[in-house]
C-alpha cells in the first residue's frame, strides 16, 4: 500500500477566485484486483460525500494529479470521468477539475431527511415555507384515517445541504398531535420533533417515482422547467397503528439517490 497526497482548493464561489488549500491523502493497493482508477474514483466519492472536498474545491489537471498520486494520466482520467459521469465533478476550461456537489443516497429505511444528512455529514439547513392548517383533501384524509375536509396541520420546508437545496418537503399531520413552531423546524427534523413529543414511530408505507418539475418547483430547487425530479409519498405510523404523518416530497435527481439492499426471497 502507498499513500499519495493530493492537494485540493477548499471554499466555494461562483468565480472560484482563490479559494484556500487543503491536502487530502488517498491510498492505492496496487496489488489489489481492483482497478487503480476505480479505488481513486472510490476515495474521491468518499470526500465529496462527506465534505472534506466541498463544492467549488479544485483538483488540478489530471497531468498534475497524475504526478501527485503516482498515477498514469489515463488511469487519473477514467477516474476524474467516472465521476463526472455521475454529475459530482466537472471538468472547466481555464479552471481544470471542479467538485459540483454530492450526491445523497438515502437507505429505504424510516428515517428523516435531516438524520441521513447529517449521518452522511453534510450541513442540512432549513427553511420552513409554510406552517399552517388547511382542509385535508381526499388523498390527505384518506392516509391520515380522516373525513374529507377535516382540518390537518401542513407543513412545507426547503431543505437544503452546503447551501444547495435537495428537496422540498411536505407534511401532513392530524389536528392537535403537537405543536410545532417555525423556529424548531428550522433548527432540527419533524421525525426528532415528533420523538421528543413522545410519539413513537413504528413503520411506514412509501411509494417512489419520478416526473418532471414545474416552472415554481424548478425555482424553488435550482433547477430549469421540466428537469428530473424524484417523489416520495409516506405515510408513517405509530406503535399503536395511528397515522400520524403523511409525506408528499420532491427531491432533485441530480443531487438525491435512495439506495435500495435487495435479498433473494427464499
Amino acid at each position: 500500500m502507498s499513500d499519495f497526497p493530493v492537494t485540493a482548493t477548499a471554499g466555494y464561489s461562483p468565480h472560484v477566485s482563490k479559494p484556500e488549500s487543503a491536502s487530502l491523502d488517498f491510498v492505492v493497493d496496487r496489488s489489489s484486483p481492483v482497478p487503480l482508477y476505480y479505488q481513486l474514483a472510490l476515495q474521491l466519492e468518499s470526500a465529496i460525500e462527506h465534505g472534506r472536498l466541498s463544492p467549488g474545491s479544485l483538483l488540478g489537471n489530471e497531468i498534475e494529479l497524475a504526478g501527485r498520486l503516482g498515477l498514469s494520466r489515463p488511469t487519473v482520467r477514467q477516474a476524474i470521468q467516472s465521476l463526472v459521469d455521475k454529475g459530482l465533478l466537472v471538468r472547466r476550461r481555464g479552471i481544470g477539475t471542479q467538485v459540483v456537489h454530492s450526491q445523497i443516497k438515502r437507505p429505504l429505511e424510516l428515517s428523516s431527511l435531516y438524520d441521513d444528512l447529517l449521518e452522511a455529514g453534510q450541513s442540512p439547513a432549513t427553511r420552513v415555507l409554510r406552517n399552517d392548517t388547511e382542509p385535508s383533501s381526499a388523498e390527505v384524509a384518506a392516509a391520515l384515517g380522516l373525513a374529507e375536509g377535516a382540518e390537518v396541520i401542513v407543513i412545507e420546508r426547503l431543505r437544503s445541504a452546503h447551501g444547495e437545496p435537495m428537496a422540498r418537503l411536505r407534511n401532513y399531520l392530524p389536528p392537535g398531535l403537537l405543536q410545532l413552531e417555525t423556529a424548531q423546524l428550522e433548527a432540527t427534523g419533524l421525525y426528532r420533533l415528533m420523538r421528543s413529543a413522545g410519539i413513537t414511530l413504528h413503520s411506514a408505507r412509501q411509494t417512489i417515482g419520478a416526473r418532471s418539475a414545474t416552472t415554481d418547483e424548478g425555482a424553488q430547487l435550482d433547477e430549469c422547467e421540466g428537469a428530473a425530479l424524484l417523489t416520495m409519498q409516506r405515510t408513517t405510523y405509530d406503535d399503536t397503528g395511528r397515522a400520524v404523518e403523511y409525506g408528499s416530497h420532491i427531491y432533485r435527481a441530480s443531487r438525491y439517490a435512495f439506495d435500495f439492499q435487495l435479498l433473494v426471497r427464499s
